[in-house]
């Protein structure tokens, strides 16, 4: 075996852990009874690893069969990493006609047409999802198999989402996007995470999302400490009336689980009893960062327990009401997102 596919097989059994080697495997199908059988009754990592090595050199498989042992853990497991939502805008008149055949076809072309030396599988989920592995390459340099782009994209959407792609990727990456499924632009969605779950579903509204209205009365999941009747009246109407707010802001149920939001403020500096700061001609920047395990149900809790005031600024509602976790605040506003626009050929 070479020392690139060893490589490559040395990183998989690094990542997936041992406790869900058995299942990945048995989904791969590139193990016969027996092999599965000698994989099951060994136990350390590295005997693991190195029986593996050996079972891919007897079945002479080939890089790209590796890369499918990949794409089902990641598939399978995909909450690991930092991922960034990417949103396809000003669609063409057939782009809804974009079925999977003719998105793979067109993809790989205008990819290759782009990058010469580059590696692309993809593979279509069962939530709808096309997962897309790219291992780039350039005209010196095969393909490096070990730092892959992943792409994750719901075909007649707008919606990509991206991990482990860098500034350079970036342009090649997106004129393939938007010639294969018939857009205009490819733009920063300004929302990103270790949660892809998290981000697909704030994007995509797949959460309960609550409209204003009443609640009859105060929630019987709310534990109510005062035992005065009266108090405990004339307590139940704000408690309700806030536990209502913070729903209508961030939503019901089970919300995304995002870890952070970033502001970044590009503002004049305003106090009249510091007039240094004041009159300086350029912007007063800095950046504001909240952060949590789980983002809204912590901004959510604050809303309805009274220690954030209510109705919840917009500043925080935004996240879940845009879609985004990064903002820019200036005197003018939010400045508009990045695009980029494809190239004529």
């Amino acid at each position: 075996m070479d020392e690139s596919k060893k490589r490559l097989v040395q990183r998989l059994m690094r990542k997936i852990p041992t406790k869900m080697l058995k299942t990945t495997l048995e989904k791969w199908g590139r193990l016969t009874g027996e092999q599965q059988r000698a994989m099951d009754s060994v136990h350390s990592k590295w005997a693991l690893t190195e029986n593996l090595l050996a079972i891919c050199e007897e079945n002479e498989l080939a890089v790209k069969h590796l890369t499918e042992l990949e794409m089902i853990y990641m598939i399978d497991n995909p909450d690991h990493g930092m991922w960034y939502a990417f949103q396809l805008t000003d669609p063409e008149d057939d782009a809804q006609s974009v079925d999977l055949t003719q998105f793979k076809e067109q993809f790989k072309s205008h990819l290759r047409e782009l990058v010469r030396e580059v590696s692309i599988k993809i593979k279509k989920h069962t939530d709808e999802a096309v997962w897309i592995r790219i291992a780039w390459g350039d005209a010196s340099n095969h393909p490096d198999h070990l730092k892959p782009t992943y792409v994750v994209h719901y075909l007649q959407t707008p919606y990509v989402f991206v991990t482990r792609l860098t500034s350079k990727q970036k342009p090649m990456l997106s004129q393939a996007m938007v010639l294969s499924t018939r857009y205009l632009y490819f733009k920063d969605a300004n929302l990103s995470g270790r949660n892809l779950t998290a981000i697909r579903d704030l994007l995509m509204r797949k959460y309960q999302q609550v409209f204003p209205t009443k609640y009859p009365s105060p929630l019987t999941e709310r534990k109510q400490t005062v035992t005065n009747p009266h108090v405990e009246r004339e307590q139940a109407k704000p408690a309700a009336n806030r536990l209502q707010m913070a729903c209508e802001a961030f939503g019901g149920g089970t919300l995304p689980q995002l870890q952070s939001a970033v502001y970044k403020l590009e503002t004049k500096f305003k106090d009249h009893t510091n007039t240094l700061m004041t009159e300086r001609e350029e912007p007063f920047r800095c950046v504001v960062k909240f952060s949590s395990t789980n983002l809204l149900e912590s901004l959510k809790n604050c809303a309805s327990s009274g220690i954030a005031s209510t109705p919840v600024t917009p500043l925080l509602s935004s996240i879940p009401l845009k879609g985004k976790n990064y903002f820019v605040i200036t005197d003018n506003g939010p400045g508009p997102s990045s695009q980029m626009r494809q190239t004529q050929n």
